[in-house]
C-alpha cells in the first residue's frame, strides 16, 4: 500500500517507517528527488522540526545543495567520493567555488548550467 501514494506522501511514510525504531540518525537518500517544490520545503521543514523538536541527527545525500546547505548545520561537498571541504553549513554556502559550481551564482548573479559547466577556473580545493 506505501507504494500506492505520490513521491511526497512516499516520503513522509519512509520517514515515519524510520522513526518507528527509535534512531539517533536517519540516512536520507535525495528526499527531494522527484518532488515539486512545494513538496520539497515540507519534507524539509519536517526534517528540521523532527532534529529539533526529536534530537533526531539526519545524513542527507542530496543533489539541491541549497535546500540542503539551508537546513543543515554542517556539510560536506563530495566529488568523485573524496571529501574535498567540510565545515559548518555556512562556509560552504558562502565559499565563491562552492556557489560557482554547485548553486550556480558567479560574482552575485545566477548562472545557467550551461554556462559553468566546462569550468573556466580550476577548483581551489582540488589539488
Amino acid at each position: 500500500m506505501a507504494g500506492y501514494p505520490s513521491g511526497g506522501e512516499q516520503q513522509m511514510c519512509a520517514i515515519g517507517r524510520a522513526l518507528m525504531s527509535r534512531p539517533r540518525m536517519i540516512l536520507l537518500d535525495e528526499p527531494s528527488m522527484g518532488l515539486a517544490p512545494q513538496i520539497v520545503d515540507e519534507i524539509f521543514a519536517i526534517i528540521g522540526n523532527l532534529n529539533a523538536a526529536e534530537g533526531v541527527s539526519f545524513l542527507l545525500a542530496e543533489q539541491n545543495a541549497r535546500m540542503a546547505l539551508r537546513c543543515a548545520r554542517y556539510g560536506y561537498i563530495l566529488e568523485n567520493g573524496r571529501v574535498v571541504m567540510d565545515g559548518e553549513a555556512k562556509a560552504p554556502a558562502e565559499n565563491e567555488d562552492v556557489r560557482e559550481f554547485y548553486l550556480g551564482i558567479a560574482q552575485g548573479k545566477r548562472r545557467s548550467f550551461r554556462d559553468v559547466k566546462h569550468y573556466k577556473r580550476r577548483k581551489r580545493w582540488l589539488s
